[in-house]
């Protein structure tokens, strides 16, 4: 590793974190407090790393701004839907069998390919439900394609496009909350 290497991945960091969604986190917010008005959840959802943000987020926005939200992030979930469905129709089961009419979903894949994410999008669009989704990599990615609102991340690392959906989701939930931080 060199210290190019390092400057330059500092620079991709912050041209990525310069990037103003102000107004697409605030559009967010507002779908968020509807759904919780509504007396619905939201459901939030990645593989990988993005399901380790997806239990993070559904945690604070539960916690700490009071707003229902779950994640499937159980393996004993996860294993069972993906052997009686197929992986790639786990997690559109899952949102078959947990969601309800009014509840907001969050989709996080920083390829925006994976096709238990894609196939869940589809589904999510049949039923007429909000999507909001969370990608990277090419801007033009299948899962982007499917969602209400859009939070892409202009990057081909996985790392920056994950940490930067974490920060984008973490200034959700504290915009939400009205503070920057919360009481023990």
């Amino acid at each position: 590793m060199t210290r190019k290497f390092i400057k330059d991945y500092i620079l991709e960091y912050k041209n990525t974190l310069d990037k103003d969604v102000s107004n697409e986190i605030l559009k967010l917010q507002d779908l968020v407090n509807e759904t919780k008005s509504l007396n619905s959840k939201v459901i939030i959802a990645g593989n990988g790393g993005s399901a380790s943000i997806a239990s993070h987020i559904s945690i604070d926005l539960t916690k700490q701004a009071k707003i229902r939200t779950v994640n499937f992030n159980e393996a004993n979930l996860i294993t069972c839907f993906s052997n009686d469905f197929g992986y790639e129709n786990w997690l559109v089961k899952s949102i078959e069998y947990y969601s309800d009419r009014n509840d907001l979903i969050i989709l996080i894949s920083s390829s925006g390919k994976s096709s238990n994410m894609v196939n869940a999008a589809k589904f999510i669009k049949m039923k007429k439900m909000k999507l909001i989704t969370f990608t990277g990599f090419d801007i033009d990615n299948p899962l982007k394609k499917l969602g209400d609102l859009n939070f892409w991340v202009n990057s081909k690392s996985y790392n920056i496009i994950e940490n930067t959906h974490q920060i984008w989701l973490t200034i959700l939930c504290d915009s939400i909350v009205g503070k920057r931080e919360y009481p023990a």
